[in-house]
């Protein structure tokens, strides 16, 4: 008896190999002979972040970015007309996250011509992180350079200084603004250096008073006073490591004359002790304001920023490198996509507008928050638009006089300061809802639209709200 399959049409064939291809656990991409993707199935969309509709029919040099000098597997398997088998390969997608596969690639062929090529592909950039989050987390640290977020050249330069300083153990300082990312770089020193197998030991010196934080870098002898017991200092802890001493302008002078002596002594003394303690220890130190400045205010001795600034890096604010800010904003949206659960596209042409004009006092942190923030508001929408960003940030920005210039639409005011927010928020959100609703006369689908949220969203909101479309 013969099966309904053998006398089905060529179009249900195709569609029980589209299904087929869906279920591999495998990413599979085919290309033509002219580089144009024409066969691309679930799993790759789930290793590159892409949908279909972003890759199918699309020549493949325009959707993904290679690293200078080096060529897509696929293409050079079309070019070649040879077989590429286990390649490790990283690049990038349309939003700029780095993607890295284990590639087999093959040459299809036709009457002994080359008509396209297929790759099969297999994930590693997830379990890459796993085992290199797993062996950082020993030594107390997390980050690379390679995971530092930036192609502006102002960042660039920056990575490039670190990564040469990297190679010994002199002192470095790190100047910047809070919340520019110096932690980040002393991360990355620390892991690129040939003390990275040694812990790596962080401490805020502003965290605590003088008091308390002499013991706790320098440790403490037994009666060295009331209830003081054997106790080894953060300089001890940190031995054949680094230790990071962030806002190290907090410290008062003569605690930094006592950390002047142990640089160079490359010894310590615990408090209440009469031997001193050799140490090998390399010394990162950060500072959030001008050097020059915080020498002439008192903040810090001149004599120790000539003993620790034997490198300095100077941490570009983000105000200084906005053409970093959509690389920013679409690697947070990744992240608060995992932890959220969420599937957050990126941000609307006007958002990204608005921030470009900025000037984020907060820098890079700011930024963060304020993405993190948005996300929270989101519920199903799958762009971030001027209605997710929080209603305090707003306050104190163009957003709503570029929001009417871009609608030409009258401005919208704010409400009534001095009241509660979410009170504030409540009739923020009444205001611009009921503007858009109107302006397309109670079309539910079409004001929907042009607040880029769903349908069933928008009717949510104005049964919750008590508008009437």
């Amino acid at each position: 008896m013969s099966s309904p399959l053998q006398h089905s049409s060529l179009d249900t064939f195709l569609r029980i190999y589209e299904q087929i291809l869906d279920r591999m656990n495998e990413g599979v991409h085919v290309i033509d002979a002219n580089g144009t993707t024409i066969v691309y199935n679930q799993k790759m969309t789930e290793l590159e972040s892409m949908t279909v509709q972003d890759v199918l029919h699309k020549p493949l040099s325009e959707v993904f970015a290679f690293p200078d000098g080096q060529e897509s597997t696929l293409l050079t398997c079309l070019h070649t007309g040879k077989s590429i088998r286990n390649t490790r390969q990283t690049y990038f997608n349309d939003k700029q996250k780095e993607i890295t596969t284990i590639n087999n690639t093959y040459p299809i062929m036709e009457n002994g011509k080359i008509v396209g090529a297929m790759e099969i592909a297999d994930d590693i950039t997830k379990m890459e992180r796993l085992i290199r989050e797993n062996l950082l987390e020993k030594n107390g640290s997390r980050y690379t350079f390679d995971q530092i977020i930036g192609r502006s050249g102002a960042i660039l330069d920056v990575i490039e200084s670190a990564k040469r300083a990297a190679r010994t153990s002199s002192s470095v300082l790190v100047v910047g603004e809070t919340g520019a990312g110096k932690e980040l770089f002393v991360q990355s020193i620390h892991n690129a250096s040939l003390r990275a197998s040694g812990p790596l030991i962080s401490q805020n010196c502003a965290a605590l008073p003088d008091s308390l934080i002499e013991g706790l870098l320098f440790g403490t002898a037994r009666g060295a006073f009331t209830g003081a017991i054997e106790r080894p200092g953060l300089f001890e802890q940190a031995e054949k490591g680094t230790l990071f001493l962030d806002e190290i302008n907090s410290l008062s002078m003569p605690l930094q004359a006592k950390l002047l002596r142990a640089l160079q002594e490359k010894s310590i003394r615990r408090i209440g002790d009469t031997k001193d303690r050799s140490i090998d220890v390399r010394i990162i130190a950060a500072i959030n304001e001008d050097p020059v400045e915080a020498i002439a205010h008192s903040h810090l001795r001149k004599d120790l920023y000539y003993r620790l600034g034997v490198v300095t890096l100077f941490i570009p604010p983000l105000r200084e490198r906005k053409e970093d800010i959509p690389l920013l904003a679409n690697h947070f949206v990744e992240k608060y996509n995992q932890l959220f659960q969420m599937e957050v596209r990126g941000l609307s042409d006007e958002v990204i507008k608005f921030f470009n004009e900025h000037d984020w006092p907060g820098n890079v942190r700011e930024l963060q928050h304020l993405i993190e923030g948005a996300m929270n508001l989101m519920i199903d929408e799958t762009i971030i638009g001027y209605e997710h960003l929080p209603l305090h940030f707003l306050r104190r920005t163009p957003a709503a006089a570029i929001i009417a210039e871009h609608e030409k639409q009258p401005f919208l005011p704010f409400p009534d300061e001095g009241k509660p927010l979410k009170e504030t928020m409540l009739e923020f959100e009444t205001s611009y809802i009921h503007h858009v609703v109107d302006k397309y006369n109670g079309n539910i689908s079409r004001a929907a639209k042009e607040l880029q949220i769903s349908r069933q969203s928008l009717q949510y909101r104005l049964r919750k709200l008590g508008i009437r479309g």
